[in-house]
């Protein structure tokens, strides 16, 4: 299992935590938000989801992603 941190921008609020959690756990990968410092410790097989499939899930929910 790989593990990383992704950059979220965008979050502002408690409601913000599971849509982004929902969307990582959609395609197969745990996530963790700390809005706070405004990044998702992400943890995912890596022989079947690339990091790239995780921050468009990301998108798709209307966050910005990157630094």
């Amino acid at each position: 299992m790989k593990e990383t941190t992704v950059i979220v921008k965008g979050m502002s609020c408690g409601s913000c935590v599971p849509k982004i959690e929902v969307a990582i756990k959609d395609i197969g990968a745990e996530g963790h938000v700390n809005l706070e410092q405004g990044t998702v410790d992400v943890r995912f097989d890596e022989t079947k989801i690339q990091i790239s499939a995780i921050e468009e899930a990301i998108k798709n929910r209307g966050y910005n992603v990157g630094s």
